[in-house]
C-alpha cells in the first residue's frame, strides 16, 4: 500500500446529516398578512412632483421644460416616466413628438 491509501483508511468518515429530521423539528412558520397599500404619490416640493405638475399640464411637458426644471438628463427623464411614472404610479402618459423634433409627455385622464 501507498502512503496516500493509508491516510484515506485511517481517517473517519464524516457523519451524514439527516435533512429530514432537521425538518421536522423546526416550528411551523406563521402565515404572512397582506399589508395595506397606501396611496401611491410624491413628496410635496420633490423634483418629482415637480415633474407630474407638468406633465398634468393640459399641453403636457417637453423633455427640455423637464430638464429645466429638475436639471435631469433626457435618459433620467425618460428612465422616471417609464419606470416611476408608468409602473409604479399606474398613470397613462401620451408621449408625441412635434414638428421640430421636441418629445412631449402628457398624463391622461
Amino acid at each position: 500500500m501507498s502512503t496516500q491509501e493509508t491516510a484515506t483508511e485511517t481517517t473517519t468518515p464524516k457523519k451524514a446529516k439527516n435533512k429530514k429530521a432537521a425538518k421536522a423539528t423546526k416550528p411551523a412558520k406563521a402565515k404572512k398578512v397582506a399589508k395595506a397599500t397606501k396611496p401611491k404619490s410624491t413628496r410635496s416640493g420633490s423634483k418629482a412632483e415637480k415633474v407630474l405638475e407638468l406633465m398634468k399640464r393640459k399641453e403636457g411637458a417637453t423633455l427640455a421644460e423637464i430638464a429645466k426644471a429638475t436639471d435631469w438628463q433626457n435618459h433620467s427623464i425618460r428612465g422616471f416616466v417609464s419606470g416611476h411614472v408608468i409602473k409604479k404610479l399606474g398613470l397613462k402618459v401620451q408621449s408625441t413628438k412635434n414638428e421640430a423634433g421636441e418629445r412631449t409627455y402628457r398624463i391622461v385622464t
